[in-house]
């Protein structure tokens, strides 16, 4: 979905999106139980848990590996050569990364993750006019829209996310 800011082969030789510490565990995306039937119709390895109490939000079974002494989380749909394997059917917060829709107090808002170093060479202007633009109509008003349908991908505001978009 951010090709006009990510290319794919970027994002496939850096993978750190996919790759979670005890520290971004809560990164960990959200998936919709007509997500998971699609996912499991292609991938039927890929297991997941409940997310809290919710009857409709899923999270992947990450494996876990020690890496230079820490344990490191990897995303189920991670090939370590070609990056993600889920294509048409990656999560929503997936296909949107290295933009976060997250809470603060009232406020819904789209943030870039702190931890994409790709997105540290783009100036912020050309990030928030593509969350204006996006493909076809507004990408922060498609995010927007996604997690009003999806609520339970809306994540606290932690801090270090820069902002770039503000809504009630």
């Amino acid at each position: 979905m951010l090709k006009n800011i990510l290319s794919p082969k970027t994002c496939a030789s850096c993978k750190i999106c996919c790759i979670f510490d005890k520290y971004d565990i809560w990164e960990t995306p959200i998936i919709s139980s007509e997500l998971k039937s699609r996912i499991t119709a292609v991938r039927d390895d890929i297991r997941f848990v409940t997310k809290g109490d919710s009857r409709d939000s899923y999270l992947f079974v990450c494996d876990s590996k020690i890496v230079d002494g820490e344990e490191l989380f990897f995303c189920p749909a991670l090939d370590p050569e070609k990056g993600c394997t889920l294509g048409e059917n990656k999560p929503f917060e997936c296909s949107i990364w290295p933009y976060r829709i997250m809470q603060l107090g009232k406020y819904r808002v789209i943030a870039v993750a702190s931890i994409c170093p790709e997105m540290y060479s783009k100036p912020l202007k050309s990030l928030v006019d593509e969350l204006e633009r996006g493909l076809d109509d507004s990408l922060a008003e498609k995010i927007y829209a996604y997690a009003d349908k999806n609520p339970d991908i809306v994540k606290p505001y932690q801090k270090g996310y820069p902002i770039l978009y503000v809504r009630n």
